[in-house]
């Protein structure tokens, strides 16, 4: 027997879509999972878009109030894809209400807003996921337990790169996310809150480091009416972009290991170009977003002019077997939120947490604190432990 889970959805903008598609799918591909998830509402703002949600996938109500979605007794389980200003009010509001709550990063505008989410989700004894995606790739998954079983030796050094150009056209609207009081720390919540969380995913955590931040578009278009994703915005009033285009950082882990960490939002040329590449003392181990599936390592005891091999990841990593039944069957972007959605609804069946937690989300946010203060200082800052 299959319980049902009524979930809501609170932000219907692209990843109000994708939690759930993600929902809809895990009967799928999870057929033993012990909840299935029920669309019961689906809250969103600008007028007429909750509606249009829910009759497109099927939502049993529809508001424009999040507050009604907390007082539902419908809903077990809220997913939180609003701005990012409204994270830390939505998510304390909703797990005080004791729903389980699976909310979009950066959780708020900085580590105090992720950690009174967290304090929330812990008092009233729910469960809290945040959408650290690029974790849940098998190929990432398998990284991570070639480094930690000793593959390419003791890790020395890591490059993390997040470079995208959806806000590289002058003329982008001047929305939220380029304010300091909504959008918080520009491309550092955005992307590097996602190097960050891998940086710690594969290598653990990050003692000290060093940054440098930069606006390189520094005004925008006032939008006239409702904005969905990155829209122009040409022939407006143009205001300031308040927060940062640009992070470079260097990183000192725990292990003492070193790191380089890169994200840019307005780098032309570059679509979703996110990977890494760590090395090890006798090896190293790469991957690149685009090309998710894939896994190049350098192996062996040759050290110099050791070749580098490329791997096609299949159903002996991570979730793969999930989706593909062999070896270089491709999955995509939203197929790693579907993995998360089932975490997600896991941690909620069984009690015990599965995927990235609010303590994730936590440390995360304790690095990007940490970038701030150094791009302030202009020196070394020790990231605050959680």
């Amino acid at each position: 027997m299959v319980d049902a889970l009524g979930v809501a959805v609170v932000g219907f903008g692209w990843m109000g879509r994708v939690h759930t598609q993600a929902y809809a799918r895990l009967p799928h591909h999870y057929p033993r999972l012990p909840l299935r998830p029920r669309l019961v509402t689906v809250a969103e703002e600008v007028p007429g878009r909750a509606e249009e949600a829910a009759e497109r996938f099927g939502f049993a109500s529809a508001t424009r109030d999040w507050r009604e979605v907390a007082a539902d007794p419908r809903v077990r389980a809220v997913s939180v894809t609003a701005p990012n200003f409204l994270h830390r009010e939505i998510g304390v509001a909703m797990a005080e209400a004791g729903k389980h709550v699976w909310i979009e990063k950066p959780v708020g505008l900085d580590a105090a807003d992720a950690r009174a989410v967290a304090d929330a989700v812990a008092t009233a004894g729910v469960q809290g996921a945040v959408g650290f995606n690029y974790r849940n790739a098998p190929a990432v998954e398998a990284a991570r337990d070639l480094i930690a079983a000793g593959g390419i030796g003791t890790v020395t050094h890591v490059r993390i790169r997040l470079f995208s150009d959806y806000a590289a056209h002058p003329d982008g609207a001047l929305t939220w996310r380029y304010e300091r009081a909504r959008g918080g720390s520009g491309v550092l919540g955005d992307l590097a809150s996602h190097g960050a969380d891998l940086a710690r995913f594969l290598l653990g955590d990050i003692a000290s480091l060093t940054a440098d931040t930069a606006v390189f578009v520094p005004e925008r278009a006032r939008p006239a009416g409702a904005t969905a994703g990155h829209a122009l915005a040409s022939g407006g009033e143009r205001g300031p972009v308040e927060n940062e285009d640009y992070v470079g950082c260097l990183l000192r882990f725990v292990s003492g290991a070193r790191g380089v960490l890169e994200a840019c939002r307005v780098s032309v040329g570059e679509q979703n170009s996110y990977g890494f590449a760590v090395h090890g003392t006798r090896g190293a181990v790469f991957w690149d977003f685009r090309r998710m599936n894939e896994l190049r390592t350098s192996l062996g005891t040759t050290y110099q002019d050791q070749p580098v091999s490329t791997q096609y990841v299949g159903p002996g990593a991570g979730e793969f077997a999930a989706f593909q039944p062999g070896a270089a069957n491709a999955m995509g972007y939203d197929d790693l939120k579907v993995i998360e959605a089932y975490r997600f609804v896991r941690s909620v069946a069984e009690g015990t947490p599965y995927g990235a937690t609010l303590a994730d989300a936590v440390r995360s946010a304790a690095v990007l604190d940490a970038m701030a203060r150094s791009a302030q200082s202009g020196s070394w800052v020790d990231v605050e432990a959680s």
